[in-house]
């Protein structure tokens, strides 16, 4: 039933972590909105921000300062957070852009863990499935790499 499957999701986020995965999505939100309204700084600045403070929340202070300065990743990192920077300078339309080369980088392994999931969903996975966009969801999902 349905009030077994919420339980099990209480069980596994502690109260901060429930936030931390609230103010993402709050975050990605306000970010797309903000893209919608013809990059307005407001939005785009809340959503850049909640997001950071979400990720902070959901994976902890230590980790997410692991994750955005891990060597290997830096070349995201440094894209990203200077975009986010930029955006809050003013300037984005180009932080945008540097912002979206730096997530790309830095969340790029993720991408196909994403569409293997999205892919089993209701109204997502019919989507993905269709012809034109399945061989292109198969070739990221079974060879991990990104068409870029």
């Amino acid at each position: 039933p349905k009030h077994l499957r919420v339980e099990k999701i209480s069980v596994m986020f502690d109260d901060t972590q429930k936030i931390g995965v609230f103010l993402s999505g709050f975050g990605l939100f306000f970010t797309f909105l903000g893209v919608l309204l013809l990059f307005d700084r407001g939005f785009l600045a809340i959503g850049n921000l909640a997001f950071l403070v979400g990720v902070t929340l959901t994976i902890g202070t230590r980790k997410t300062f692991r994750f955005f300065f891990q060597r290997q990743k830096l070349k995201g990192s440094i894209p990203f957070l200077g975009g986010i920077v930029l955006v809050l300078l003013g300037r984005t339309f180009i932080g945008l852009v540097v912002e979206i080369f730096g997530f790309v980088n830095l969340f790029g392994d993720f991408f196909p863990v994403v569409l293997a999931f999205c892919r089993r969903l209701p109204v997502i996975g019919t989507i993905l499935n269709l012809p034109a966009i399945r061989n292109v969801v198969e070739r990221i999902v079974n060879g991990g790499k990104l068409p870029v």
